[in-house]
């Protein structure tokens, strides 16, 4: 469906007054899992300056900067700034079904998946890496994170419940991470996945869950339907339905763990309810683990 521009003005007003909590949020997070995160800052090779130090032994008469060093009474090597190749993507599932929460006292699966991906994103900036949503272009320095924030913040969720990643996206010896709720039919990734193994590419599953999809608190008769009305099932006995459900979910998620451990990629799942510093913290760490450009 297309949008008129009252729309389309509206929505982008929306995700405008959006965006300044979003950025807050995943700066307190970042901050707090990794608070001396910065960018390289070191000497090696590359193309930027950096600093003049003084020579010393080992430095060879063509590593001395000689008009630096007329200036004064010491002689002066010219370090250039380490660059790194590293490039990680970023993918954040839009699908409806990530709306959903279960109650006031905690965000829904799509809000607490946007400040992570964006903390992630600028713990990965500040540590000299290239970085971009999956299918845009990574790029870095400190004007990417305000154009991740604005990029998750303003995209629109999709016609369905899910969506899938899209592979042919996928760029050789990069790192991947791919946020969502993989509750809708996930069979798009084992592809997805064989695709990442064949270039290279690293990464990691971060599966974000609402309490009630954990444990399925439901009894009596309650009336089930998918965020974007494709599913319905009314159950006049809920509590009937939780073992075989949380059978199910185990099942997926044996199956995912699986598919990830396949390709050399590493799984976790995140409640909405518990601390975002430790699915973070797990993403900072594990991502210094992953394949593809090489480890932290």
């Amino acid at each position: 469906m297309s949008l008129t521009p009252a729309n389309l003005r509206a929505r982008a007003e929306g995700a405008a007054a959006h965006l300044p909590g979003l950025v807050l949020s995943a700066e307190r997070l970042a901050a707090m899992v990794a608070p001396g995160a910065h960018g390289l800052r070191r000497a090696g090779p590359g193309e930027d300056f950096w600093q003049y130090r003084p020579a010393g032994a080992g430095d060879g008469a063509r590593s001395i900067d000689w008009r630096r060093s007329g200036r004064s009474d010491q002689q002066f090597v010219r370090d250039r700034e380490a660059q790194t190749a590293q490039a990680a993507a970023l993918w954040l599932s839009r699908g409806q079904g990530m709306a959903f929460t279960g109650g006031p006292d905690r965000p829904a699966k799509a809000e607490r998946g946007q400040v992570l991906t964006l903390a992630l994103g600028m713990l990965l900036l500040r540590g000299g890496e290239r970085v971009g949503l999956l299918g845009q272009p990574p790029r870095a320095g400190r004007l990417q994170a305000d154009r991740l924030a604005e990029a998750l913040a303003a995209a629109p969720p999709t016609a369905g419940d899910d969506d899938q990643a899209p592979a042919g996206s996928l760029r050789p010896n990069t790192r991947a991470v791919l946020i969502g709720d993989f509750l809708a039919d996930p069979s798009w990734l084992a592809a997805f996945l064989d695709r990442a193994a064949a270039l290279g590419v690293g990464g990691l599953l971060l599966q974000v869950l609402d309490p009630d999809e954990v444990r399925f608190p439901f009894d009596g008769a309650v009336d089930f339907r998918s965020a974007s009305g494709a599913l319905r099932h009314d159950s006049r006995d809920a509590g009937g339905l939780r073992a075989a459900y949380l059978a199910r979910l185990a099942e997926r998620q044996d199956w995912l763990r699986a598919q990830t451990d396949r390709a050399g990629w590493l799984f976790a799942t995140h409640r909405t309810d518990a601390d975002p510093a430790e699915a973070l913290g797990w993403a900072w760490q594990a991502l210094g683990r992953a394949p593809g450009g090489g480890g932290r």
